[in-house]
């Protein structure tokens, strides 16, 4: 059954719908005034680092967003046989995907690429939800479906 909602063009599927409550919370983060965003933005503005100054074994990095328990991880190891891998988790108790093998550069440049996809797939939610984003203006894909 949908109910009215408060907003013209909006549809509350249930009032119980768990999916409604994270999406509060997380519009709720983004409602934040600014001046509480600013050390958000510069820990995402890193300098790249020569990878042959950084050592590999260990190397990690964690994935944007406003929960730890949805937050991903990766992080390269290196195995006996010398080679690299890298597990890749989301929050703190999972399970990790096993990615490899890699020589060091490769585990290294794995885990930054994984992170900056990230990081541009949560700025672009994040600004299409505020609104501020060339897909917030439109709910129309090319080919006529929503989206």
């Amino acid at each position: 059954m949908v109910s009215p909602a408060p907003h013209p063009g909006i549809e509350i599927l249930s009032q119980n719908d768990p999916t409604d409550h994270a999406l509060a919370a997380i519009a709720s983060i983004l409602d934040q005034p600014d001046s509480h965003r600013e050390p958000e933005k510069a820990a995402v503005e890193q300098k790249q680092v020569n990878p042959g100054l950084i050592e590999a074994e260990g190397y990690s990095k964690v994935g944007p967003g406003p929960m730890a328990a949805i937050r991903f991880r990766w992080t390269a190891r290196r195995e006996n046989d010398g080679e690299y891998y890298v597990d890749e988790t989301i929050g703190e108790s999972s399970m990790p995907i096993v990615s490899g093998p890699f020589t060091r550069d490769a585990a290294i440049k794995f885990v930054d690429d994984r992170q900056s996809e990230a990081q541009g797939r949560f700025d672009l939610l994040k600004s299409e939800m505020t609104g501020q984003g060339a897909g917030a203006t439109s709910s129309t894909r090319k080919d006529g479906g929503e989206i």
